[in-house]
């Protein structure tokens, strides 16, 4: 892949992903140019994420289906659309449903992830997905920071036509660049729709990621859905343009998905994923200190909502690396099936933060955060432990045999190191080479 095309595709993500986002700095103009209460702005973001989980239902299995470069040009138009009638909306009812269209149509991160793993060799795919996911970050966090400071100045409708004027642009755009690609599959609809759910349930590693996204995600969400209800309310008295301004901060986040992404490549998504959950954790501690209000309550948001993108961020590389790996022929559906989980648990979470801050304010909210989170981290505690033990009953089934490594680590047998996530051959008593296998997480499987 060329640095033009991985510079367009992530430039694809940007636009895509930030008019998922960019509502949340702007919920309380919306409610207050259509003389509704604070809450009622924050239905408009539930309705846009909802919105992108059903587009990634529905629309993203086509990818598999379909040429990529027509499909990505019509989602971006329909997504123009979308946005335009959103800021021509009169009432919520429009509103919301314009919200859950633009959605619904703004998937084509979720194309274009699939299509870039497909286009690089194998240990430059966590590299790839992790400047892919920079712009994404890039997308969501400066398009706060542009919804904020242009809805502060020119009113809550400006943010959406200029937005439908840049998805509109990069259509055009990339109907002239990205290159034409064969459908991996010529399977009906229904087949395609029904695919994401049998991987579910016959792929571990997939299902392991979507919890590990979900619960992280969740907390996200319910973090800068009620950070403008925070921001603007009695404990700061602040105005949109703020939101915007505390995303602007996260930016750092698109210089740590291209590292994470390497480091992927390097020892493996588990290692990853256990400091990012570390990371969220910590940040919810932080968070929690942004009730206090004045100048310490707003650097205890700063730090915390800067660690909340980082970790995210980067635990999303490792997640989607190990699901990539899974079934080259099926990314788009195995895509499908994660980040259906993965937004279910951004719905979700934005709705329960908003119920959590209107019965136990701020606090409640960072509780929230920690307790999704420690969800996840159970779950992966327990799946190292098992693995541990798996490692274990391998080294006693052969006498003699040597430990297997962890993640990341070569082996050398008779003098000739072999790089690591390969197949291993230990020697046992008898001398006879006994064949191993380990998995991307180092995990022993019987070799057949």
């Amino acid at each position: 892949m060329s640095r033009r095309l991985l510079a367009i595709l992530t430039l694809t993500c940007a636009v895509a992903v930030g008019n998922v986002y960019f509502p949340q700095a702007i919920g309380p103009l919306v409610a207050a140019g259509l003389h509704l209460s604070p809450d009622a702005g924050a239905l408009v973001v539930t309705a846009t994420q909802a919105g992108y989980t059903a587009g990634i239902v529905l629309l993203v299995p086509l990818g598999d289906r379909f040429p990529h470069r027509p499909f990505l040009v019509t989602l971006l138009a329909l997504t123009g659309l979308g946005l335009l009638a959103a800021g021509c909306a009169p009432a919520l009812p429009p509103l919301v449903a314009a919200s859950a269209l633009v959605g619904l149509t703004t998937v084509a991160a979720q194309v274009v992830g699939p299509l870039a793993a497909g286009l690089v060799a194998a240990d430059r795919r966590g590299a790839v997905i992790g400047t892919l996911l920079s712009g994404s970050t890039g997308g969501m966090l400066l398009a706060r920071t542009f919804s904020g400071t242009l809805g502060e100045s020119l009113g809550w409708r400006a943010p959406y036509l200029v937005a439908a004027a840049l998805a509109l642009l990069l259509a055009a755009g990339l109907a002239v660049t990205v290159p034409v690609t064969a459908p991996s599959t010529r399977r009906r609809y229904p087949a395609l729709l029904a695919e994401p759910l049998r991987l579910l349930r016959a792929e571990p590693e997939l299902r392991r990621s979507c919890l590990y996204q979900a619960a992280v995600f969740g907390g996200f969400s319910a973090v800068w859905t009620c950070l403008a209800l925070l921001l603007t309310g009695p404990a700061y008295g602040l105005g949109a343009q703020a939101v915007g301004v505390l995303a602007l901060v996260g930016a750092g986040t698109m210089l740590c998905t291209p590292v994470a992404g390497r480091l992927v490549d390097r020892v493996g998504p588990d290692p990853v994923n256990l400091v990012c959950m570390l990371g969220v954790l910590v940040s919810a501690a932080v968070l929690a200190a942004g009730s206090l209000g004045g100048t310490a309550g707003l650097v205890a948001l700063t730090l915390g909502t800067l660690l909340l993108d980082v970790a995210m961020q980067c635990g999303m590389v490792a997640n989607q690396a190990r699901v990539y790996a899974l079934r080259p022929d099926a990314r788009g559906r195995l895509n499908t099936a994660y980040m259906t989980c993965a937004y279910l648990g951004g719905s979700a979470g934005s709705w329960l933060g908003v119920r959590v801050w209107g019965a136990a304010g701020w606090r409640g909210v960072c509780a929230l955060v920690a307790l999704l989170t420690a969800v996840a981290l159970t779950r992966h505690l327990r799946d190292h432990r098992r693995q541990g033990s798996a490692r274990k009953r391998a080294t006693r089934a052969v006498p003699g045999a040597v430990r297997p490594p962890g993640p990341g680590a070569a082996t050398t047998v008779s003098g000739v190191s072999t790089p690591p996530h390969r197949s291993q051959v230990i020697v046992g008593t008898t001398g006879a080479p006994q064949p191993v296998c380990t998995s991307r997480s180092g995990g022993p499987w019987s070799a057949r």
